[in-house]
């Protein structure tokens, strides 16, 4: 039997291998769409991507007779050090069909959290909460949206063989669009006749720096108390809003005010993953072409994200969000949108989005593992040195 080898590599000289092995395991895949080759060189540079200043990260790769097999990274996240002690993450984890490539991965991963004194793993993980997770266990038939992720059916299977267990599942909601439900523009409308200081407005591209600081201020607040959150730092949201910026469409992103004070926002996002697919990863020689030729007719969006600062959460405000966009997906022409990714257990916006004519078409699972005993041992063998 061949032996597997998995080696820890070097992104400033290894990254390409790195970020291209997913072609090998989901090329013939009909519903993978292809990330742009040029966005992921960006994302893996520490140089440009101030997630490296707050965070340790290891990639891995696995060979078989000299040719690769699979990925996966290790990495503490400082930030979520500071909610959970101890725990770090695994991502990128892709392999071919054979679960022992997949253990060995796994194990080498897990082996180097150990060694730096975590006593759990979580994944998948690419890199946090604020960027794509989870691995998809059901909806393989549909193409992901925009910022979702996509893996091979027989994933799950194996996540199980090597004993992961579920920590949590993230839902994937769609909505098909037609006039607003009644019972939200009733909602609504009565909430804004009994309380006119509260009004929405489009989010100002052309005031972009102003409107991330709006986004920013809401967004750690009204995120910090779900589960996984991870507060990003100044630099880290800087670089998610420039990345953002060529998606947001004023016509589907709002704020809310209160007398004149940001209380809520939300961004909903044109699928430009039915741009992207087709380019397979390169901008050249067609990729520009399917961006120009493709771009108006995308006819989905994804609601990114929807946050009403703390101080106003027993206030309906997302429902004037709902409205205010779904008027807006509607008058664009819009089949649908997803609404993603949703806790298990955020019940109040599961509520909501049923009201909406919701139903769950994705789901996404967060594994964890323990790593007690072997940092424990580490440790004792530490000391013996």
């Amino acid at each position: 039997m061949a032996r597997i080898e998995v080696r820890a590599i070097d992104l400033k000289t290894e990254r390409d291998a790195f970020l291209r092995f997913p072609w090998q395991v989901m090329e013939a895949d009909p519903h993978w769409v292809p990330p742009l080759i040029f966005e992921r060189r960006a994302f893996f540079d520490p140089d440009s991507n101030p997630y490296f200043q707050n965070a340790e990260v290891q990639c891995f790769m696995a060979f078989r007779d000299g040719k690769p097999v699979g990925t996966i990274s290790a990495h503490i996240d400082k930030g979520y050090q500071a909610v959970e002690p101890d725990v770090g993450f695994f991502g990128f984890y892709e392999f071919i069909d054979d679960v022992d490539i997949a253990r060995s991965l796994l194990e080498t991963a897990l082996d180097w959290l150990a060694d730096r004194g975590m006593c759990r793993a979580m994944g998948p993980f690419n890199f946090n909460t604020n960027h794509e997770c989870g691995l998809l266990i059901d909806g393989f038939d549909i193409d992901p949206l925009v910022l979702m992720t996509h893996n091979p059916p027989h994933y799950p299977e194996i996540y199980g063989q090597l004993g992961l267990v579920k920590m949590k599942d993230l839902y994937a909601y769609w909505i098909d669009i037609g006039p607003v439900p009644a019972r939200i523009a009733a909602i609504a409308d009565r909430f804004a006749q009994r309380n006119p200081e509260f009004t929405v407005r489009p989010v100002d591209t052309r005031n972009y720096r102003a409107e991330v600081e709006i986004a920013r201020k809401l967004y750690n607040d009204a995120w910090a108390d779900n589960w996984g959150f991870v507060q990003l730092t100044d630099a880290e949201f800087d670089k998610v809003a420039a990345d953002l910026k060529p998606m947001v469409d004023s016509r589907f992103c709002y704020v809310v005010e209160r007398e004149g004070v940001p209380v809520a926002f939300s961004i909903t996002l044109p699928d430009y993953n039915q741009v992207v697919k087709p380019m397979n990863g390169r901008l050249f020689p067609l990729g520009w072409w399917h961006y120009l030729t493709r771009r108006s007719k995308v006819n989905q969006v994804r609601v990114f994200a929807l946050g009403v600062a703390k101080e106003w959460q027993h206030k309906p405000l997302g429902a004037l969000l709902y409205k205010r966009t779904w008027e807006a997906a509607e008058a664009a022409g819009m089949r649908g949108g997803e609404a993603s990714w949703i806790l298990d257990d955020n019940h109040n916006m599961r509520s909501a989005l049923e009201k909406l004519g919701g139903r769950i078409h994705k789901t996404y699972r967060i594994y964890f593992t323990d790593l007690s005993e072997t940092a424990e041992v580490r440790r004792i063998d530490a000391r013996d040195d």
